[in-house]
């Protein structure tokens, strides 16, 4: 497209340069820029992108977008904007042909529960005969693709191109995780959703690079329920109403122990099979039909779950066999996630990385009465400390025994985030027995050796991910590869 039809309707301060040269791409990484490409350099908290715009040049783009006078070769087009991320949004929707709209676009945000929800309702549309693109946390699929993610939610100028190739393939729903980093940085700017389905929230993603706060994280959350047609939420979550201000959608409320238009009504079952832990349970419709669902995911937070997808897939107008049927068979990598073992105890794997997710699992697996109940975890560096000893204080409340370990330290000492888990453990229960082993791949072997049967063995706040992140390095780390290598040999 020609950079003037790009720029057409775009707020801007000034536009230096021809605008006769077609753009190819767009890209906010100088280091992913081919010739062709507009090179929009945001803004960041430890580096400018305008820093990188000589690089970018260099690397054959066009054009540039910033926020501050730039000084480049007179053949390069430069345009000056108030804020490079919305516009960056918008001249993504635009080059890419508005690729949302030729979907059913459903996003799904909340602290917890956002995969699992985002994998059910997919499964529930592919038993409809939905052709699906799923967008989130464990990377981008749509059939005979797969992709891995650096953000839940991509930069606008990634998530509009990824959503015009589902689009092309023949793509007809799309379901994504949409964070609250996603609303904050206009990484969804441009984008109308025909559903938004809220899970529940807990205090996260606080701290400098992040949420100044938890009315400000809440706030974000919210902003989803005023770019949609309809909204689904959990009516039992305590902010469910807060989230709800100001919004302009229809809105559907799905919960256990409120009101609510899609409602499960306890006692549960739960499922121990050799491969899986699941829950069977009855939902009330909102024409007050029940009937029983079975999620092969354990606990209570899964029929939450399952109540958020039963609840689209009305909307949406799906057959219920075809409901029934995707619940029953879907499966999310690292998310409760029980290894395939010949062994006497359970190894369940999840990317619970803060307290609120490691309690609802914990408590979770305490129901299906293991002899013992041992968590294996560390916490991420360069991140809230808040993670830290929450994590630590819930785990020795739950476990009967913990394992401390690295979980992506990047650039932080290790033995910093092991000493806030520490004062975490001390405050929840000092009697907790605990073992740091620093080495991750050294912690899951002495959790193997040293297993009873009937034990469960919880591996938190990796899940799906397949790398550590040490001292600027990705290095490869699968931990569900290293656990079924070692059992088998």
């Amino acid at each position: 497209m020609l950079l003037r039809q790009l720029l057409h309707g775009l707020e801007r301060i000034s536009v230096r340069g021809s605008t006769e040269a077609d753009v190819l791409c767009i890209c906010c990484d100088s280091r992913a820029v081919t010739a062709g490409a507009l090179f929009v350099c945001l803004p960041g908290q430890h580096r400018d992108g305008a820093d990188f715009a000589p690089q970018a040049v260099a690397q054959g783009a066009v054009a540039v977008v910033c926020e501050r006078p730039l000084h480049l070769p007179p053949e390069v087009a430069v345009i000056r904007v108030a804020n490079a991320r919305r516009a960056m949004a918008w001249l993504s929707v635009r080059l890419y042909g508005e690729p949302a709209r030729r979907m059913t676009m459903i996003g799904i945000t909340g602290t917890k529960g956002k995969t699992v929800t985002a994998h059910l309702l997919a499964a529930v549309l592919t038993a409809a005969g939905r052709r699906v693109g799923l967008l989130g946390t464990n990377g981008v699929f749509w059939p005979g693709h797969r992709h891995d993610l650096a953000h839940t939610t991509p930069e606008s100028c990634d998530l509009q191109r990824l959503l015009h190739q589902m689009a092309q393939d023949g793509c007809d729903t799309c379901v994504m995780e949409v964070s609250s980093l996603g609303l904050k940085m206009e990484r969804v700017t441009g984008i109308y959703f025909d559903i938004g389905i809220f899970t529940n929230l807990t205090p996260d993603h606080i701290s400098p690079e992040e949420h100044a706060s938890f009315a400000e994280y809440r706030a974000w959350k919210s902003v989803l329920f005023r770019r949609c047609a309809t909204g689904i939420v959990n009516a039992d979550d305590p902010h469910c109403e807060e989230i709800l201000a100001n919004h302009s959608c229809k809105v559907v409320r799905y919960g256990i122990t409120r009101e609510a238009d899609w409602r499960a009504l306890p006692p549960f079952r739960l499922l121990r099979l050799p491969d899986a832990l699941g829950v069977a349970f009855y939902a009330a419709a909102p024409d007050g039909t029940a009937r029983e669902y079975t999620v092969h995911m354990p606990g209570r937070f899964s029929v939450y779950n399952a109540l958020a997808a039963l609840a689209a897939a009305d909307v949406l107008h799906l057959p219920d066999g075809a409901a029934a049927a995707g619940l029953q068979t879907a499966a999310v990598r690292g998310r409760c996630e029980v290894l395939p073992l010949h062994a006497p105890y359970t190894v369940v794997l999840d990317y619970a990385h803060n307290a609120a997710s490691a309690a609802g699992l914990l408590t979770t697996l305490r129901g299906y009465a293991p002899k013992r109940l041992v968590a294996v975890f560390g916490c991420g560096g360069q991140r809230s400390k808040l993670r830290r000893f929450g994590m630590g204080e819930v785990c020795a409340k739950l476990a009967d025994l913990c394992i401390l370990t690295e979980d992506n330290s990047r650039d932080e000492p290790l033995e910093s985030i092991l000493a806030d888990i520490k004062a975490g453990l001390r405050k929840g229960n000092p009697d907790t027995p605990f073992l740091e082993i620093p080495d991750r791949r050294a912690a899951l072997y002495y959790a193997l050796d040293h297993a009873r049967a009937g034990d469960m063995i919880a591996v938190l706040g990796k899940g799906h991910e397949t790398f550590l992140e040490r001292a600027g390095e990705r290095l490869p780390f699968d931990e569900r590869e290293i656990i079924l290598k070692k059992l088998s040999g």
